[in-house]
């Protein structure tokens, strides 16, 4: 028996994600100083605020080393972040040692070969929609969105529905305090 995305999303806890190609639309800015630029959508910033305020945690698992991600994941609130690591596999296993979750509890958003293993051992394996081939091909589930344009904040809402919490946490802005009947 193949269980459901909903059924996978329903048991998720912990979000983990890689970030170039995810978090961002994976192009990155060199300067001449050293110095790198990268982008982030706002719209992932208000899911994972949600996904917080639901009292769940996030983190970031990325190859690369940078400031700029650094200083997202810590606007955002972000529980775990691991940069700089060739073996993945490793940073996965101890970061959902330290959350205290099993790996059907995770779900994890990526976009490219070094992404799928992760994917894999998740209870939740996520790909962007414009994520290599192959991580899509062993994804449970395919953002309709890119990449670096709200893929996150799609997972979230899918997670956070399918656990019928997205009303609750999302009625502070959907409601704006005024009776639905006036």
């Amino acid at each position: 028996m193949t269980t459901s995305v909903d059924e996978r999303a329903a048991r998720i806890k912990l979000l983990l994600m890689d970030c170039d190609g995810v978090l961002t639309d994976g192009r990155i800015w060199l300067f001449d100083n050293g110095e790198e630029q990268k982008g982030f959508h706002t719209r992932d910033g208000l899911g994972l605020e949600l996904w917080h305020r639901a009292g769940f945690k996030s983190g970031i698992i990325s190859g690369r080393v940078s400031s700029a991600v650094e200083r997202r994941a810590h606007g955002l609130g972000m529980s775990f972040v691991v940069q700089g690591v060739k073996e993945k596999v490793q940073a996965f296993t101890e970061t959902v040692t330290k959350a205290g979750v099993t790996n059907d509890e995770v779900a994890f958003i990526g976009d490219d070969l070094n992404d799928i293993p992760l994917m894999l051992r998740s209870g939740l394996g996520v790909a962007v929609a414009d994520a290599a081939v192959e991580a899509r091909e062993r994804a449970h589930y395919v953002t309709k969105v890119a990449g670096g344009h709200g893929a996150v904040r799609e997972v979230i809402e899918l997670i956070l529905k399918a656990q019928g919490r997205w009303t609750q946490l999302t009625a502070d802005y959907t409601d704006n305090g005024l009776d639905v009947a006036d």
